[in-house]
């Protein structure tokens, strides 16, 4: 979707509980009342990610259960808080389909900013009334090890462990958490991780029991045997947020929205368990509850983040934009599918019921989709975290059936390809390993011979077992000497 801006008459009034009444009634808003929403759920991380999705379905929920309302809490910056404060926390979402939809969203009961409310933060986590913990911190936010341990040579896990009654990381404040309602004789809370992060559930939990086990051991077995912590799976495209969006927003509502969020209309929230009755309300609002999370989160994170991370490294390359403009390169498009059909979807062995060639088929349709404009500068942020459960994964299991690595070779070569460009012509890497893969590629000399074995020497990013791999290092390679040649070489 392009949406037109314009500055004429562009209200000054802002979104907010007391002039919902003066919204259109085409546009979709709270069938509840927001001022009577309790809070159940604490929120870590309360980007767009999470607003335009986590939060749409539990909109959906108050409607049935007011019992449901979310504090946001981020850890660090007051961007989201300060923007929607004045707001009520009320925002407004687009979804991008054949008919673009604008709906006012109000589960948010408060905003709060950890570092500045500490005693607010640790009170939510304790109250009875709180029955889950989400998160949307991305992969690094876990402060795990490669190997999926808690890494306590992280800053932040160090100040915890030092001072673990004022955390900082989100391990720490879930440990604390659950410690104050352990003291307090009440049940833990659900903690329901909403990353993309494989056995992100069992990865977490994990790390929350070896850290609570630095200081108190009773309470890491009291979280060891009584916290959940499900498996999950999310899944919809989310656009980053713009002036544009921003001025259709104010068209469409005839009130001015600070942070609205977009995303295009198809969404899928997979959780392993939930406590008590909430399983039932979840499932009417459209979550998917299941006891296999595991094939649901491979076949996202190999089939559409995998070809995802595919379109943003070689795209970028080669001068595209977004997505829909390098869907619409025959070539490229060709080569992903393929990619999608003939190289990852045998690496997948799903259940009965989940039909792949009809997901594979879907997620090119999203692919394409003409309302989207989602920014393949977006997608290429953190990519030292992605590669591994998005590619490397599906390498190593084609390694492991003596399948070829050809086309799966090109985006990781792309990617190497990529933070040499940019670190060539000064621009920043969006990544928690910039500092490293700049240096890194300030060696480079644009040829594989020198370059890939400087990249594959990064164990944090490829595991050793990959990095010597004859068949994997001559495929990446051949695809990084390609990519030097033009698209059109890379892609053969």
């Amino acid at each position: 979707m392009t949406f037109h801006r314009t500055d004429e008459g562009t209200p000054l009034v802002a979104l907010a509980r007391a002039n919902l009444d003066a919204i259109p009634v085409a546009i979709a808003r709270p069938r509840y009342a927001p001022a009577q929403v309790k809070t159940g759920i604490v929120h870590f991380g309360p980007g767009a990610f999470h607003r335009a999705h986590q939060a749409v379905y539990i909109d959906d929920l108050l409607a049935r259960d007011p019992r449901w309302g979310i504090c946001e809490v981020a850890l660090k910056t007051s961007g989201v808080r300060d923007a929607l404060a004045s707001q009520d926390g009320l925002y407004t979402l687009v979804e991008l389909g054949e008919q673009t939809q604008a709906r006012v969203i109000g589960a948010l009961t408060e905003l709060l900013v950890a570092r500045e409310s500490h005693d607010t933060v640790l009170a939510r986590l304790a109250s009875p009334q709180t029955r889950a913990v989400t998160m949307t911190v991305t992969e690094h936010g876990y402060c795990l090890t490669r190997q999926g341990e808690l890494d306590t040579t992280r800053s932040e896990i160090k100040h915890d462990l030092a001072d673990p009654a004022n955390p900082v990381s989100l391990v720490g404040w879930l440990a604390e958490g659950l410690r104050a309602r352990r003291d307090a004789d009440l049940p833990a809370f659900s903690t329901i991780s909403c990353d993309n992060l494989v056995d992100n559930g069992v990865r977490l939990k994990r790390a929350v029991v070896q850290y609570a086990r630095e200081s108190d051991a009773d309470l890491a077995r009291w979280i060891e045997e009584t916290a959940p912590f499900p498996r999950t799976m999310v899944d919809s495209i989310v656009p980053a947020t713009n002036d544009t969006l921003r001025d259709y927003v104010r068209m469409q509502l005839g009130l001015k929205d600070a942070w609205p969020v977009q995303r295009e209309a198809f969404a899928q929230w997979v959780v392993e368990d939930l406590p008590g009755s909430a399983a039932a309300e979840w499932k009417d609002v459209g979550v998917t509850v299941t006891t296999d999370v595991a094939s649901y989160d491979r076949a996202k994170l190999r089939l559409l983040n995998g070809p995802h991370s595919t379109l943003a490294y070689v795209g970028s390359l080669f001068g595209f934009a977004t997505v829909l403009d390098a869907m619409k390169e025959p070539a490229l498009a060709r080569f992903v599918e393929r990619l999608m059909r003939e190289d990852i979807m045998p690496t997948l062995k799903p259940p009965a019921e989940f039909d792949l060639p009809h997901y594979i088929d879907s997620v090119l349709a999203r692919f394409r989709n003409p309302a989207m404009c989602h920014y393949l500068s977006q997608i290429v942020w953190d990519g030292s975290q992605k590669l591994g459960p998005r590619l490397l994964g599906t390498i190593a299991d084609a390694l492991a059936a003596g399948r070829p690595l050809d086309r799966l070779a090109v985006p990781v070569a792309a990617w190497m390809r990529f933070v040499r460009l940019r670190t060539k012509e000064d621009f920043a890497i969006v990544d928690p390993m910039a500092k490293e893969l700049k240096a890194v590629a300030s060696g480079c000399e644009n040829k594989a011979a020198t370059d890939v074995p400087r990249f594959l020497a990064v164990d944090a990013v490829f595991p050793r077992k990959l990095a010597v791999n004859a068949q994997f290092v001559a495929s990446v390679s051949r695809a990084y000497d390609a990519l030097s040649r033009g698209l059109a070489a890379a892609l053969e």
